[in-house]
């Protein structure tokens, strides 16, 4: 079920804080933003197979504000949850490039990708994961990540997990500190955070599933 957050809410959170509205605080900005970010996502019946409803997050790339809004609203949950910003983010092969090199740079960090095995040069480091119908691999480069770095993977859906957790595999091995994982939506039945070794935020709560 998609995540139900109100302009009300947004109210309440501030009154509750004791911080007047003029100046809001984080957790008010950022439901804020949800709101309008939700709003902008597209549904798709029987995509990408009949009887799945694919959402569609596109839309937030397409108008330069509403990709502010997307950075802002990762940036805030970052800073409120951390208290201090990353080294590194890491992206995934491909949807995580569409937004990973954008709050790398709002967050002064370094942004290194996870990409299928043979598409980066140099030596690598590579793992496996599991998909639908066989077995995947991916690949960091070797000096992507220095030892000790504070990394934060992030890409647009989490479903089964296994992705992510291949690319949190591939920070550790690099030897890299795993702070967290960063999504924009989360298939909620699929569990797949169950999966993950670090604490998951995810900004929006898909409704893709069956139709």
């Amino acid at each position: 079920m998609s995540q139900q957050i109100t302009a009300q809410d947004a109210s309440n959170t501030a009154q509750e804080s004791g911080h007047a509205t003029s100046h809001p605080p984080r957790t008010t900005e950022l439901a804020s933003l949800k709101i309008r970010l939700r709003s902008a996502l597209r549904q798709f019946p029987d995509f990408p197979e009949p009887g799945i409803l694919f959402e569609d997050i596109l839309p937030l790339f397409a108008d330069p504000t509403l990709h502010e809004a997307l950075i802002r609203s990762l940036e805030l949950h970052i800073l409120e949850t951390y208290h201090e910003k990353p080294d590194v983010i890491v992206g995934l092969d491909a949807r995580g490039f569409l937004f990973g090199p954008s709050l790398a740079l709002r967050l002064g960090a370094g942004f290194a990708p996870v990409r299928k095995r043979g598409k980066l040069p140099g030596p690598c480091e590579t793992e496996s994961f599991k998909k639908e119908y066989g077995e995947d691999f991916f690949q960091m480069q070797a000096d992507a990540v220095k030892k000790g770095q504070k990394v934060l993977v992030v890409d647009d859906i989490i479903a089964t997990g296994g992705s992510a957790a291949a690319a949190g595999n591939l920070v550790t091995k690099l030897g890299g500190t795993l702070i967290g994982f960063v999504f924009i939506l989360e298939l909620d039945f699929l569990k797949g955070r169950d999966k993950l070794p670090a604490p998951v935020f995810t900004l929006l709560h898909g409704q893709e599933g069956k139709v």
